[in-house]
């Protein structure tokens, strides 16, 4: 397309998706003659808009109106004409010290809240994707009735969940419990754990009496760990009302709080951006998800050891983000990221 169109339709097409991304408004041939330093007359640029449009790269939502870029018009600008800015020295403190937290839960919930107030959108995070071994499970008695299981993670996460005894149980056998799952699962993902205990069972290899054995099934039987349920972490939810400008607005933003709380739509677009490599943007024409809210996901996958992808981070916003400035901003999160990840496993 690019190729379709001279050096002044791209010099003004550019210009007036940059407007449209600082306002959300109808940019006009007036301020675009402003912006240009005046070398293009209003009528010059009204024509040059009119091309444009017949490339359908804008359209007029009213009579009289100025433009608006669409969705290929808009995915034409990312893609192809975006100029990404820098993040401050300020910013890039604050976010690193921001993020400086003792367990990976903190530091993704963190690194999630600071980029949704960097960015004034809703911040979000796919917790790692890979199973993380077990290192410690534990059974604290509570009272005669019930227990905490703790089950402690190599990257870092704490799980807990309280379990109802069997009735009459001597506390020996919360002891017996503990000492089994130590030694036969520590190192073991959840699934590998639930698999060995269940082979155990099935040929009777267990050297756990009836007691031991229902506290174990209690403690684990339905559990399938923090990480491989997709664990999502958003922050900043209330940014996105910031910029509703028509009562309409409010019910397309329901419906996407609505989407994001099933995660169906959304885990399809981070799988595809943990695939790909780099900051990636989504909107209208790659999702129902945007195209229903007329919003946009800016992301970018995170890593650990050797380079595996662990999870993504991003925003969520309005279709006329500021994508200049977001982009860095969500690159350098990433990054970052990926860094401190990979320190916490080497600590470990």
């Amino acid at each position: 397309m690019l190729r379709d169109l001279n050096a002044r339709a791209i010099e003004v097409f550019r210009h007036l998706v940059e407007v449209y991304c600082e306002s959300g408004e109808p940019v006009g041939s007036r301020l675009l003659s402003e912006r240009l330093g005046e070398r293009l007359s209003p009528a010059t640029i009204r024509h040059v808009m009119a091309q444009l449009e017949e490339y359908g790269l804008l359209f007029s939502p009213h009579t009289s109106a100025g433009r608006l870029p669409t969705e290929v018009g808009l995915r034409f600008f990312v893609d192809g004409l975006l100029q990404v800015g820098e993040l401050s020295v300020n910013e890039r403190l604050h976010l690193e010290e921001s993020c400086r937290q003792d367990s990976v839960t903190k530091l993704l919930e963190r690194a999630t809240e600071t980029l949704s107030g960097l960015t004034r959108c809703v911040g979000l995070v796919l917790a790692p994707k890979e199973e993380a071994p077990l290192k410690h499970i534990e059974f604290v008695r509570l009272s005669l009735q019930e227990a905490l299981v703790v089950l402690v993670f190599a990257s870092g996460q704490v799980e807990n969940r309280v379990v109802a005894l069997p009735a009459g149980l001597p506390t020996s056998c919360l002891v017996e419990a503990t000492n089994y799952l130590n030694a036969k699962l520590v190192g073991l993902t959840m699934p590998e754990a639930k698999r060995l205990l269940f082979e155990e069972y099935l040929y009777r290899q267990a050297e756990l009496d009836m007691l031991s054995q229902s506290v174990i099934e209690a403690g684990l039987g339905e559990w399938r760990g923090p990480v491989g349920d997709e664990t999502f972490i958003f922050k900043g939810q209330a940014h996105l009302l910031d910029n509703i400008q028509h009562i309409d607005e409010l019910e397309r933003m329901r419906l996407l709080f609505e989407e994001l709380e099933t995660k169906r739509s959304l885990m399809k677009l981070l799988d595809a951006s943990i695939e790909a490599e780099g900051v990636q943007i989504f909107m209208g024409t790659d999702s129902d998800l945007f195209r229903m809210s007329g919003c946009s996901l800016v992301a970018s996958p995170y890593t650990g050891q050797n380079g595996r992808v662990l999870g993504a981070i991003g925003v969520i916003g309005p279709r006329h983000l500021n994508y200049a400035r977001i982009v860095p901003i969500v690159d350098y999160t990433a990054k970052m990221m990926s860094r401190l990840m990979r320190l916490k496993t080497t600590k470990e």
